[in-house]
């Protein structure tokens, strides 16, 4: 069997590509060994709640998200813009004051930096439009702009260690500026039916027969790929859209280095701890949650009737794991919403090894090295929806330049 271009792998930027192709004329062909399209970006269903793989969001000022997606269809449900962290006393309220003014008096005496630090947040929003100088560490960006260690320490480690998976703040300065400027922008929000919408509404305009499901490719070989099962397929050119590790072992490339994983804690809970669609982040970076948030509250679809879901996140460098990990979670949660915590039932911990690639200041892109193959996935481009659908992009307008050539 042959096919014009052959997509290995159906998460975004693969389905991005695929769509890019379709509209200049080329049918392609997409390969994924799961049982759903998606990728990382999934959502499981497991006793009437929505699961997404690991806490995401859609940033709505995302431009290639705003070309690709239909925002509408998609009923997107908004988080409040700002957070509640927990400085080991109290939750404090910080919230965008221009977007939250009744949160203006909340958000200047919360105890997660000085009155300097606030007036410089105002800053920050103009300043990452412009760049914050020459690439660097963000947190070292954030201490050359001259925020607090304090503020640093209790806002932006667990905010942007969410983000990037990585509360040392070792992530390049230039992906912190873009980022903090999409959330500036726009809204933080999810589909009502879960982020495993996005890649289906994508999927959508693909035709029939465009994608071929529990189909793993197990090897390239001279004119297109080996399938797990076997068979040989041809293609003029091959588009790996899989993550690094997997895109790595299928290039013979010695695996990448530096890539964030992070396992994502769900719970049942009877009332909801916090009554509002809301971040909740840990500022003390004294147990394993991360961040959390009652994914029932931003969508009422996400639990039953009668249920709250609530979603916490803990990152690589937490080494308890399984039912001890379980328990640990609860009791630092204890501390932030009382005893009812232990009455939680654990519905799943889903664990993602290589959820972001890295994004230390210089991380070179991988390249094939072979004509005829391309790559794209958040590894080409900026760690997020955005890169992936832009990635998606970039690869299939290289495909068309090569079949041109």
């Amino acid at each position: 069997m042959s096919a014009e271009v052959i997509i290995v792998g159906a998460g975004v930027a693969g389905l991005c590509c695929a769509r890019q192709l379709q509209r200049a004329g080329v049918q392609p062909l997409i390969l994924e060994a799961s049982d759903a399209v998606g990728g990382r970006v999934r959502t499981d269903y497991v006793d009437d709640f929505l699961l997404d793989r690991g806490f995401q969001v859609l940033l709505t000022a995302y431009p290639e998200a705003r070309e690709v997606l239909d925002f509408d269809r998609l009923d997107l449900q908004p988080f409040t813009p700002g957070a509640l962290v927990w400085t080991g006393r109290r939750m404090e309220r910080v919230a965008d004051p221009l977007r939250c003014p009744d949160a203006i008096l909340a958000t200047l005496f919360a105890r997660v930096g000085t009155l300097g630090d606030k007036i410089r947040m105002a800053r920050l929003r103009g300043a990452v439009k412009r760049g914050l100088g020459e690439e660097r560490s963000t947190e070292q960006a954030l201490r050359d702009f001259g925020f607090s260690e304090r503020i640093i320490d209790t806002l932006f480690r667990p905010w942007f260690g969410g983000v990037f998976l990585d509360r040392s703040l070792a992530a390049s300065s230039r992906a912190f500026e873009f980022t903090f400027e999409m959330f500036s922008r726009g809204e933080t929000a999810v589909p009502l039916g879960g982020m495993g919408m996005i890649p289906k509404q994508i999927a959508e305009g693909l035709p029939e027969g465009a994608i071929r499901l529990r189909t793993p490719v197990a090897s390239l070989t001279e004119d297109g790929v080996r399938l797990g099962d076997g068979e040989d397929l041809s293609a003029s050119a091959i588009v790996i859209a899989t993550e690094a590790p997997v895109a790595a072992r299928l290039l013979g490339l010695p695996p990448p280095r530096g890539g964030r994983g992070v396992r994502t804690l769900f719970f049942d809970a009877l009332e909801p701890p916090v009554h509002e669609p809301i971040l909740v982040l840990d500022g003390t970076g004294a147990g394993p949650v991360n961040d959390l948030t009652v994914m029932s509250e931003v969508s009422g679809a996400y639990a039953p009737d009668g249920s709250a879901l609530v979603s916490t996140s803990v990152l690589d460098h937490v080494e308890v794991d399984g039912d001890a990990l379980v328990r640990a979670v609860q009791d630092q949660l204890v501390g932030w919403f009382g005893e009812s915590v232990h009455d939680w039932r654990h519905l799943r911990t889903a664990r993602i090894q290589h959820a972001l690639p890295s994004q230390t200041p210089g991380a070179m892109a991988m390249e094939s090295g072979r004509d005829g193959v391309y790559l794209c996935g958040d590894h080409c481009d900026r760690a997020s929806l955005q890169g992936a659908m832009v990635s998606g992009r970039i690869a299939a307008n290289a495909v068309m330049r090569g079949f041109s050539a």
